[in-house]
């Protein structure tokens, strides 16, 4: 057959999963001939640390077929469509004894040459924290902080310009205060002055009466 008839396989490299969760296991494939009845789908288990390979799953002439007896019995759903070129499965309640490589493997006769592919299953008590995670994190982190200090620089220099308008209004009513007192003293100088003058002016009169009325006495005696 030539090369380019080949069925293409794809999958996860790795997938995570926790206890107790479950985990969808993807498959999808590209074939050079349209989806025959006679397309099949299998699915393997290699435990990690284990060479040992075992049949998990496989869908032909339209029935699918699960492993009833393995480590996992009752824990695999089929939730492939052929006709879409998909051979995805399910694995239910996860174990850490479910750790190791699954590898999907498609045939759409006359297409059977090609490559199997492999995802690797990491199980955990809790789902790992990934990289891009964590930079995301320490960015929102500092996103966060330089807009709390952007927050307080603005408010100390909103209150520092409110207590600088306070000060200079005490400073100008304390400047209008001290001119009204100097006008109120200037007034006082200048009629000072007014005041001594009508004195002298009425203390003058007075005297120059008295000094008019003794004349007038004095004429009198000597008549």
């Amino acid at each position: 057959l030539s090369p380019t008839l080949a069925i293409e396989v794809y999958t996860d490299r790795e997938i995570h999963g926790t206890v107790g969760s479950r985990v969808h296991l993807s498959c999808t494939f590209w074939s050079s001939e349209w989806i025959s009845d006679d397309i099949s789908v299998s699915w393997h288990y290699q435990p990690d640390n284990s060479r040992d390979t075992y049949s998990i799953f496989h869908y032909a002439k339209g029935e699918a077929s699960i492993d009833d007896t393995g480590i996992f019995k009752d824990r695999i759903e089929w939730v492939g469509y052929p006709r879409g070129k998909d051979g995805s499965i399910v694995i239910h309640d996860l174990e850490y004894s479910d750790n190791g490589t699954f590898t999907c493997d498609v045939k759409n006769p006359p297409d059977v040459v090609g490559k199997s592919s492999y995802v690797h299953l990491l199980v955990y008590d809790k789902q790992p924290v990934r990289a891009g995670m964590v930079l995301g994190i320490i960015i929102g982190a500092a996103l966060l902080l330089v807009i709390i200090v952007a927050l307080l620089a603005y408010l100390i220099r909103y209150c520092w310009l409110r207590r600088q308008i306070r000060v200079q209004r005490e400073l100008s009513a304390l400047e209008r205060g001290k001119l009204h007192k100097l006008s109120k003293g200037s007034k006082g100088s200048r009629q000072a002055p007014l005041l001594s003058m009508l004195d002298q002016s009425r203390s003058f009169k007075s005297t120059s009466d008295k000094k008019s009325k003794g004349l007038g006495d004095s004429r009198k005696d000597r008549k």
